[in-house]
């Protein structure tokens, strides 16, 4: 099948992917554009999953102010080398990371970083919430996990919806940000301050 030059930079344009990779996906797919940009989007999550492993020694801190300075975020992001940190796209994604923390505020990166105690403390208390409800036990646990789970969703940066596009997880930001980069990225730590907030 002949694919025109037209359409491959269409779809490079709108996956980031290679002009190689493009081409080949609309081969594969008989020029379908939907097709072949879903076909992309799964190649470059397996390769983001493959590079998770890899060591990330270099990366950018970002300081954010928000508009008015009545919030500020330190945020540090690591990649593999100081060649991507430079990139464009890899400072937008720090920023852009930087004004999801300022605007959604969330505690912690990932859900592993929330203490023990913080756990038990909050399973305690929708445990003892579910209990007043008179709610039978074995639903008891499964309202109980579901309030976790909520939990988690809204204090965990990385599994909160992001600020820009609510359909689409952190998360999932920064894994399209390693298929597309090349590289690993993790975010490593943040702090948000809020003006008279101790």
């Amino acid at each position: 099948m002949d694919i025109s030059a037209s359409k491959v930079k269409e779809l490079r344009e709108a996956t980031g992917a290679g002009v190689l990779e493009c081409r080949k996906a609309l081969e594969q797919t008989g020029g379908d554009m939907d097709k072949a940009a879903a076909h992309l989007k799964e190649k470059g999550l397996a390769k983001a999953a493959k590079k998770a492993e890899r060591t990330v020694k270099d990366g950018r801190v970002e300081a954010y102010a928000h508009p008015g300075n009545r919030v500020g975020v330190i945020l540090e992001v690591n990649c593999e080398s100081d060649f991507v940190a430079r990139t464009e796209d890899f400072k937008a994604l720090v920023h852009d990371l930087a004004l999801h923390i300022a605007f959604a505020n969330p505690r912690y990166v990932r859900p592993e970083d929330i203490p023990a105690e913080v756990l038990e403390a909050q399973r305690a208390a929708f445990h003892a919430e579910a209990a007043a409800t008179g709610k039978p036990a074995n639903v008891l646990d499964r309202i109980v996990q579901g309030k976790l789970d909520k939990f988690r969703d809204e204090t965990c940066l990385l599994r909160q919806p992001f600020v820009k596009d609510d359909k689409v997880k952190v998360g999932d930001i920064v894994t399209q940000a390693i298929a597309k980069i090349g590289e690993n990225i993790v975010v490593r730590r943040f702090v948000r301050y809020e003006l008279g907030e101790v």
